[in-house]
């Protein structure tokens, strides 16, 4: 159940037109880096955590909701950058703040321009407001959407997502020298860096999170780099040393066709792991069997309610 307040969480506020920044905001209104793709994304993932996880449903459901919120601020900044832009243009024009910003016939022509060059759907489709599509026009996606279904791939897609968007409000800066949008702008973008945290501390508290999903890796084929442009080689602890939290060392192979050729295409290797391999599947029917009864023992018995409403207040 959703309540809405008139009010934005963030007071937006915009000095004067530009519909052309207008044009390249939708970036983060219908794009696919942007506030609705977020809000969609947690909010479907929140589903899927609902009985295991309910702890991270509300955090998901929170989120998701703060993201609707910033797409109404990011809304309201576009229609604000767009004053004067629709069916009133021509009268409002000569009087309103747009004259004050810029001087003489020319330049009312050339914001009337700048509103059709940068977007022909505000004026002409709109009427003046923005819609679901990117700044090339491009409409929203469902396909923006990633929600996998384990929630250790999910928080750790919401965690590229959170900085991918922060990047984008960071490029959005630059094109703008209005000091109040950048304000929102600096907002918004905050807002990005305390998800990731948010997202980054949940992971945390689901143990054991790696490898993603149920499976173990196969240890036969976890720890060898393959040395495939050799001209060249760097070396770096992606590929030499201990691996980051396994204890393992890295295999470099410096010559990876003559290893592929030596080992039969890697089905005949120097050490087959029997040991390593027989204690993977036993971890793969333990985890397994931990992921299912996290999901049956949150399950209800009787009739399924979804929410279990109180008196409280």
């Amino acid at each position: 159940m959703f309540h809405h307040s008139k009010d934005l969480q963030f007071n937006a506020r915009v000095s004067k037109p530009d519909p052309a920044f207008a044009n390249i905001l939708l970036e983060q209104f219908g794009g696919e880096n942007g506030e609705l793709a977020a809000a969609m994304q947690y909010f479907t993932q929140a589903f899927g955590a609902k009985q295991p996880h309910p702890d991270k449903y509300d955090m998901l459901m929170d989120i998701a909701t703060e993201e609707f919120s910033h797409l109404e601020i990011v809304g309201a900044t576009i229609q604000m950058l767009l004053k004067g832009v629709n069916g009133e243009l021509k009268n409002a024009a000569d009087s309103s703040e747009i004259m004050q910003v810029l001087e003489g016939k020319a330049a009312k022509e050339n914001i009337i321009h700048a509103a059709l060059t940068a977007n022909p759907q505000f004026p002409i489709i709109t009427g003046g407001g923005p819609t679901l599509r990117n700044s090339q026009g491009i409409p929203w996606c469902a396909s923006y959407i990633h929600s996998n279904g384990d929630l250790t791939v999910d928080l750790r897609s919401n965690l590229a997502s959170e900085s991918r968007a922060k990047l984008v409000y960071e490029h959005l800066m630059k094109f703008t020298d209005d000091p109040y949008v950048k304000d929102t702008l600096s907002f918004l973008m905050t807002r990005e860096v305390a998800h990731y945290k948010m997202f980054e501390a949940a992971l945390e508290t689901i143990q054991p999170n790696f490898p993603p999903g149920v499976l173990q890796a196969d240890p036969r084929f976890t720890q060898q780099y393959f040395n495939f442009s050799p001209e060249k080689s760097v070396r770096g602890p992606w590929n030499e040393g201990e691996m980051p939290d396994l204890g393992k060392e890295w295999e470099y192979i410096e010559k990876p066709l003559e290893h592929v050729q030596d080992t039969q295409g890697l089905t005949d290797l120097e050490d087959p792991k029997t040991t390593e391999l027989e204690e993977t599947d036993e971890i793969d029917q333990e985890m397994s069997q931990l992921r299912s009864e996290e999901v049956k023992a949150a399950e209800p018995d009787g009739v399924a309610s979804w929410s279990d409403y109180s008196s409280e207040k």
